[in-house]
């Protein structure tokens, strides 16, 4: 693997730091509780470690709303302790990732305080102010969060953007001396070693700023803000100066969080890229509607998941280099997401994560995913931590949809599943802290923990540490990280299959998901069992039976 492109080679594996590991007896995970835990990681196999934010902040949106880029809050230890964190992870060849979040701050960074109290400063043109004669907001635009876009300060008919919660204005990329900070502030992190970045809502940097009462598309009123900041033409420019001042001369390993359509991906990817590599949501996403409405989950079938992933696949592998994953802290547990209730096991689980670790890109692991964590289902709203989680359950009941079943709809898809402490041990709240959490514990973590699954040999845990090292350390790597993708199709929808070439090296990975039997058609040659969840048989007149939720992977070298 060329210097250059080291991060093809690389899995990843996500830390919500506050839920990962105590270690002051707060209840609240920090980055001494991550350092004590490296070995944990490193015997994973992982080599990137993408951390969520632990920068300054008041924590209205879990960190995504920062109050100072340049320090670490104290609730996560010190500044100390992340040049630690950067340093021991780099001496068991890990890079670390932090999180970039730089389309808006917390309303509560100097730079926005400033600005409400000099509307003639600096940096009031740091961020997207507007003034309205009759004291409406500007438009109608709904945040992604689902309340109005604009908040006026009060005292004012001065109104502020924000496209996420109301204390996370929104930058105002526009203006040169910011984007100028921006760079100073990335480059000071890289300066440190850091391996680079996720980062995050990047492409909503560019509006196309417009007023008046547009079409509302729901019952509140509004309309979705993304359809005026989402891949707007000029956002090319921003990046490529982004890329060119802070990455590219890093050698950074940069994963957008960015919906691209196709037309765009390759200036996103492509080998002179603005990144190196985006996330694609459209298997991720499949349970939910275009308007983003939790409480109206959108129904589907193995045969669009597969479509959405061989679709993808395809697409991304014709433009650039893709992340792939199943998990992160904003989106509920996979297993409850593309596994029915009843069916969830061993089987379904192992099956789920090799449907995603041999395909082509680099593959992200969140926290508690290799051990195979599930949904939680706390008692009350009042439990729930996730911003989101409470502004989705208030459309959900202004809609008429009453509590009881609001409820019960938002909290499958509460961000808070995937936020829960990490399941350590069968002790003392998981073995995560010692003290009262700051959000619960899920109850299951006595049958579910990674002391348990470390000592069984038939564990989820063991699964994926197997599938790392087939990924990145054995005679399959190359295949796996290089090879093309290629969809194999079969006559039962609800069998998952494809192929991984390199040159005379060809894998074929299938997937029954399904809790019955199913039939598969192998071609000659493919002999050799690279890994599966059941045991290799034998298959007459090359139909192979397929258990319920089996996978399997094998391989063949054609001359």
């Amino acid at each position: 693997m060329e210097k250059a492109k080291w991060w093809k080679n690389a899995v990843v594996y996500q830390i919500y730091p506050k839920s990962f590991q105590d270690s002051n007896g707060d209840g609240i995970g920090d980055l001494q509780g991550i350092i004590q835990r490296l070995d944990y990681i490193k015997k994973l196999g992982v080599n990137v470690i993408w951390l969520c934010p632990v920068y300054c902040s008041p924590m209205d949106d879990g960190g995504y709303d920062i109050s100072d880029y340049y320090h670490i809050d104290p609730m996560f230890g010190t500044d100390a302790d992340m040049d630690e964190l950067i340093q021991k992870a780099d001496a068991k060849g890990i890079k670390i990732l932090m999180d970039l979040v730089i389309n808006h701050t917390s309303d509560e960074h100097e730079w926005f305080q400033d600005a409400l109290k000099n509307p003639d400063s600096k940096y009031a043109g740091y961020y997207i102010f507007k003034e309205t004669e009759d004291g409406n907001p500007p438009n109608n635009w709904r945040s992604y969060f689902g309340d109005a876009a604009w908040t006026r300060i009060d005292g004012s008919n001065r109104f502020y953007l924000h496209a996420f919660s109301k204390k996370q204005p929104d930058l105002n990329w526009e203006n040169e001396e910011l984007r100028e900070e921006i760079y100073r502030m990335v480059n000071y992190w890289l300066d440190k070693g850091l391996g680079g970045f996720r980062i995050d809502a990047i492409c909503n940097i560019k509006k196309r700023l417009e007023y008046g009462v547009f079409q509302p598309d729901g019952e509140d009123g509004l309309r979705y803000i993304g359809d005026w900041i989402l891949n707007q033409p000029g956002i090319e420019v921003f990046l490529k100066e982004l890329n060119e001042r802070t990455f590219r001369p890093h050698n950074s390993m940069t994963v957008a969080e960015a919906n691209v359509p196709e037309e765009l991906l390759e200036h996103f990817i492509g080998e002179d890229g603005f990144f190196s590599m985006v996330f694609d949501f459209s298997y991720t996403d499949i349970d939910v509607p275009d308007t983003g409405e939790w409480f109206h989950p959108k129904k589907f079938t193995v045969e669009e998941l597969r479509d959405n992933i061989f679709k993808s696949q395809k697409m991304v592998q014709g433009k650039g280099w893709g992340a792939v994953y199943l998990e992160n802290h904003d989106q509920n547990r996979s297993v409850n997401k593309y596994i029915p209730e009843e069916d969830i096991n061993y089987y379904s689980k192992t099956m789920l994560a090799s449907m995603f670790m041999f395909l082509r890109g680099t593959p992200f692991i969140y926290q508690g995913q290799e051990l195979g964590m599930e949904n939680i289902r706390m008692d009350s709203l009042e439990k729930y931590d996730d911003i989101a989680t409470k502004g989705h359950y208030e459309r959900a009941l202004k809609v008429g949809i009453s509590p009881e079943k609001a409820f019960e709809l938002v909290v499958k898809r509460s961000r808070d599943n995937s936020r829960t402490p990490m399941q350590w041990s069968t002790g003392e709240n998981a073995g995560f802290s010692n003290a009262k959490t700051w959000l619960e514990v899920n109850k299951n973590y006595k049958r579910i923990n990674a002391r348990d699954q470390e000592h069984c040999e038939k564990s989820v845990l063991r699964f994926y540490r197997d599938l790392v090292l087939i990924r990145r350390n054995s005679k399959y790597s190359s295949v796996i990280v290089e090879g093309e993708f290629v969809p194999y199709y079969t006559e039962d929808v609800s069998i998952i299959a494809y192929l991984r070439i390199l040159g005379e090296k060809e894998l074929l990975v299938i997937h029954n998901y399904q809790s019955k039997k199913g039939t598969i058609k192998i071609p000659d040659g493919f002999k050799e069992r690279v890994l599966g969840n059941r045991e290799l048989r034998n298959n007459a007149d090359g139909q192979y039976c397929l258990e319920p939720y089996e996978c399997i992977a094998l391989y063949r070298e054609v001359s």
